[in-house]
């Protein structure tokens, strides 16, 4: 099987901007700090769209993403940014061996 990448593009309600960045930051670095299969975190901010950011992702497996997902850190994230929020869309891709 190979590598699970996952584009997560996130767009942060203008009132709760700084403090949504805080907790992409603050889940970026407990992430790379704890999270095994974990091969690629890498946050980026939209050059084009204000308060829009996009997490790319590389993950060993479908496994660790999973696991990833279910980690005390990854669901304190989402409680701390439920509602402040304009829009998020998630991908998870899987590279084509061509």
């Amino acid at each position: 099987m190979e590598n699970i990448i996952v584009i997560a593009k996130i767009k942060i309600k203008p009132e709760f901007e700084k403090e949504v960045f805080n907790e992409l930051t603050k889940l970026h670095k407990q992430t790379h700090a704890n999270d095994d299969g974990c091969i690629k975190y890498d946050l980026h901010k939209d050059l084009e769209e204000k308060n829009s950011y996009t997490f790319i992702e590389i993950w060993e497996s479908k496994e660790d993403l999973t696991i990833h997902e279910n980690k005390p850190h990854f669901k304190e994230f989402l409680v701390n940014i439920e509602d402040k929020l304009e829009n998020v869309e998630i991908n998870k891709l899987e590279k084509l061996s061509i």
